[in-house]
């Protein structure tokens, strides 16, 4: 598994689509551990890019603060999962506490 969260500095970006930069967790499933880890500069915003972009890092998880509901379309037609309604906390911990099952998310941010 390969989970990715916008990144603004060093916390998740509250707007997915015009984020600086994406962390992307290879995620070892069944020991539920962080085996690697790595940022990305994002591409110039540009509505349809992401989830091609993405898709082609091998991503198959975003989790992210909001999603505009064409992006989450787009997403879930290259059958990568998406999660809203993170905080804007480290990423680390919001990949830690998805693995464990205790991650808390509130209502989609962006619904344009």
């Amino acid at each position: 598994m390969k989970i990715a969260i916008p990144i603004d500095g060093n916390r998740l970006s509250l707007h997915f689509g015009h984020c600086e930069k994406f962390i992307m967790f290879d995620i070892d499933e069944g020991s539920k551990n962080i085996i690697k880890e790595e940022i990305v500069d994002a591409p110039p915003h540009e509505p349809g890019l992401l989830p091609e972009w993405l898709g082609g890092k091998g991503v198959t998880m975003i989790i992210a603060g909001g999603m505009g509901r064409r992006a989450q379309d787009l997403f879930s037609e290259r059958k990568i999962d998406v999660v809203i309604g993170a905080s804007a906390d480290a990423p680390k911990d919001i990949v830690s506490a998805y693995l464990n099952g205790n991650l808390k998310t509130g209502g989609n941010i962006c619904d344009h």
